[in-house]
């Protein structure tokens, strides 16, 4: 299960890979539920923001069960219509999270992110001048 962790403080956010431990204690969690994150710094807390399934249908939270439903849609999490007064019927995932999961998103609302930076954030790379391709065009 991979994890996207945002910091709301420092406008970052990381992408976590969670090992079977870590994914057995989210199974049967809610969107909005407070979760500890204990596993990446001690007091680090986050809520469930989101996710998605292996298919990639959004989790909904207005949907309470766990797998997917098709449900008309007329804006939000799923669906941008393009007309006014357009609807939909679309496939959405409830809110309980289960072994269907792929992805799961957090918002930190307690703790320091010290230990994120330090781990999962890449640093940036310095463009090198050798690898911008040079204008074709006469010689003179």
């Amino acid at each position: 299960m991979k994890l996207n962790i945002s910091d709301s403080k420092s406008a970052k956010s990381y992408s976590v890979e969670a090992d079977e431990k870590t994914a057995l204690s989210l199974l049967g969690k809610k969107i909005k539920e407070e979760v500890d994150l204990s596993f990446i710094e001690a007091g680090l807390r986050g809520v469930i923001t989101g996710g998605s399934d292996k298919q990639g249908f959004p989790m909904v939270a207005t949907l309470d069960q766990t797998g997917s439903k098709r449900v008309l849609l007329t804006k939000g999490i799923g669906f941008r219509p393009t007309r006014k007064g357009e609807r939909r019927k679309k496939r959405v995932i409830g809110k309980i999270i289960d072994n269907t999961i792929q992805q799961v998103n957090l918002k930190i609302v307690a703790g320091t992110t010290k230990t994120l930076e330090e781990k999962y954030l890449k640093p940036k790379e310095d463009k090198k001048e050798d690898s911008i391709p040079k204008p074709m065009g006469k010689k003179k």
